[in-house]
Parts: C-alpha cells; structure tokens; sequence
C-alpha cells in the first residue's frame, strides 16, 4: 500500500510486517472497538523479512501493545469527508477526522489490546476488533503515563456502549460450539454489544422488536441468532461455515 504525503504528494511505501489471525472472518459481528470483547484472540504471523527474535525483544515488558493496521477489506475509491458513527445512530453526519469510521482517506485503524506472549515466533493478543489476516502496520507498547488520559473529552464517545443484552445460549448450542472450537464467553461478549446496523436498533422497541434471523461468521462456523425479546437474544444454531 502507499500513502500521500503533503506537500508534493510523494508516495511513502508501507508493507505490512505481517497479518493477524482473528475468529472475524467478515465485518458484521466485529467488535466496534478493541477490548469489547476481551475473550477475541489474535495470533500475527510475521513476514519473512522480519526478525522475529530481535524484534519482539522485551516486548513480555508490556502488559498491552498497539496495533497500526490496514483495512484491506474497503476497496472503494470515493472517501467522503463526512460519515455516520452509529454511536449517533446512523443519522447524524460528522468529519472523518472525528470518527473511528474504517472508510478514510488512509486506510489505517489503530487498536490497543492485551500482550498474551510470544509463541512459535508468533505474537499473540487478545480483546481484537480486527478481521481475520487484516495486515499489520506496525506494534508499538502501550505507555500508560503518556497514553491514558483519565480526564480527557470524548465528545459523542464519553462513555463505553451499554451492553445490556441478554445473550441465552442452551446446552445444546454450547455443544456445537465446542465442536467448532469457539469460545461460549466471546460470542456473548459478541452478542451483547448488538452488532446490528445502527438503521436495524433504530425500529427496535419494546412493543415492535426485530424478530429477524441474523447469521454471523466466526471461526469456521455461522451462527444463526435473532432476538427473542427487546434485551434478548437467543443463538439458534450453529453451522459449518461455507
């Protein structure tokens, strides 16, 4: 990938230093923000032309790292300067600047997540909203003197989203996630933030809930879940991915 540079627009050459593996296998049911789901792991495997020893030396030192990554997935041209945070429901328009919005000029997203430790010359982390073998841009360690501002303004963003949603998954279902490998507690910690579009909550009342069956990837498997009641949502099967 390249990026612009001001002021005569000279490309700067950026290659990935490797790609993550994550359960995400498409964007719907990704976690809006890193550490919505603690239980989401991630597994990066380095480029060849990286020196994984030297690299990752001393990283153990640190409890979180960031991550600098590229959303390969957006592959439109025309980037509009305004966009709609579903924090804000859909509807309301805000610069680009001001969001976390994926579709940007530069296709970059950063991330902060949990140091798990060094395996196989692999770097393993959890509480990931990226995509499975989304590209890696770079790792840097969380400071946390220098990078948690308690005080700080967060303008529409103030606070985490409430997750409020019951999540009911039977014994029954809990066996066929057993068989595909996939963690009970993540897909709750999934569900519970309600990964529909924001336009879907929008009609979503307690007299008139959406009763509409979803299915979402992770892993090798599809879920099939739908809600049950205003605050509730049911996993109905698991099935193997195709």
């Amino acid at each position: 990938m390249t990026i612009h540079s001001h002021p005569d627009n000279a490309e700067l050459a950026v290659k990935p230093i490797g790609f993550i593996k994550t359960p995400f296998k498409q964007k719907f049911g990704i976690p809006r923000q890193p550490n919505l789901a603690k239980d989401a792991v991630g597994t990066i495997r380095f480029s060849n032309d990286i020196n994984v020893r030297d690299a990752l030396e001393g990283i153990e030192q640190f409890s979180h790292l960031w991550l600098i990554f590229h959303f390969h997935q957006h592959t439109q041209k025309d980037i509009s300067m305004k966009v709609r945070p579903p924090r804000l429901g859909g509807n309301s328009r805000i610069g680009v600047f001001a969001s976390r919005s994926s579709f940007r000029p530069n296709p970059l997203g950063l991330s902060v997540v949990a140091n798990l430790g060094v395996f196989n010359n692999q770097l393993k982390v959890s509480g990931v909203d990226l995509m499975d073998q989304t590209p890696i841009i770079d790792i840097k360690p969380y400071i946390a003197y220098a990078d948690a501002i308690p005080d700080a303004e967060c303008g529409y963003a103030q606070t985490k989203p409430s997750n409020d949603i019951r999540v009911l998954i039977t014994d029954a279902i809990l066996k066929k996630l057993d068989l595909f490998a996939l963690n009970s507690a993540l897909i709750t910690q999934i569900l519970s933030q309600d990964p529909r579009p924001a336009h879907a909550k929008s009609k979503h009342t307690e007299q008139n809930f959406d009763t509409k069956m979803y299915k979402m990837r992770v892993g090798d498997a599809d879920l099939h879940w739908s809600f049950t009641k205003k605050d509730e949502i049911t996993v109905l099967d698991v099935l193997k991915a195709y």
